[in-house]
């Protein structure tokens, strides 16, 4: 493997994905967003704004991803 003078460079611009949910998911997305709005008193989210916290969530509290990732690097 060449060594380069450059690191990896920081991937900071949103990547757009485009994915189909099983309805029953879909389903449990929005009765999700209407209990959260329900606790929050905010207005019903679109439920595909919840994926990206949840996905986020599910990553920073997987302690066997975070020990894998850590015997990683």
């Amino acid at each position: 493997m060449t060594k380069l003078k450059l690191g990896p460079l920081p991937d900071d611009k949103p990547v757009k994905v485009t994915l189909e949910l099983p309805a029953p998911l879909h389903r449990d997305l929005t009765a999700y967003a209407e209990v959260l709005a329900g606790e929050t008193g905010q207005p019903v989210a679109d439920p595909v704004r919840l994926i990206v916290p949840m996905l986020e969530r599910f990553i920073a509290t997987d302690r066997g991803f975070a020990r894998a990732r850590k015997a990683r690097s």
